[in-house]
């Protein structure tokens, strides 16, 4: 089975800068080219997760109802693009809460592992920060770091932990997938 993992904010919608949330339908934009992407990785049989922190709910930037809006909507708007996300998993709790969801703990792929039989260390998380890359190293999948997010390549030199693949973004990194 081909598993993907990806991180939302910053990977498949724009990021909306740090301590910065989602917190409206209106506030949700999609990256260039990463419709296409995940419709390329849903044709190449992937099964396609999205794994992300959202902690404006539990701080109450914004409340759940709106966050399960703008995941409706953008699933819908996938899925007419031809893309298929298997499943939507979401921390909320905030950072104090040290709970076990939270990325870069790795709750949330176990979550996805034990519900839907993935072998994680066949898996890829493809995310824009280098929390993503230590939750796919806390599990021993691939970690694929775009750089369409938070992340930057001239901050190479601070990063706590090196990714396995870097692209410019989710389409460079769907592209490399399906060629594997």
């Amino acid at each position: 089975m081909k598993i993907v993992f990806l991180d939302r904010d910053g990977v498949i919608n724009k990021y909306p800068g740090d301590r910065l949330y989602v917190t409206s339908l209106r506030k949700f934009r999609f990256l260039p080219r990463a419709k296409q992407a995940i419709a390329l990785l849903s044709k190449a049989g992937y099964k396609i997760f999205v794994a992300s922190n959202q902690a404006g709910v539990g701080k109450g930037a914004y409340a759940q109802k709106t966050l399960d809006s703008i995941t409706t909507k953008m699933l819908e708007d996938i899925e007419q693009a031809g893309g298929k996300i298997t499943k939507v998993y979401y921390c909320t709790h905030r950072k104090e809460a040290c709970c076990s969801c939270r990325k870069p703990k790795p709750g949330l792929l176990k979550k996805a592992a034990r519900e839907f039989k993935v072998n994680l260390k066949e898996a890829y998380f493809v995310g824009d920060t280098i929390r993503d890359v230590l939750t796919a190293h806390a599990v021993g999948a691939k970690s694929v770091l775009i750089l369409s997010g938070k992340e930057k390549l001239s901050n190479q030199k601070n990063w706590e932990a090196k990714p396995d693949f870097v692209f410019k973004d989710l389409l460079a990194a769907a592209e490399f997938l399906i060629k594997k």
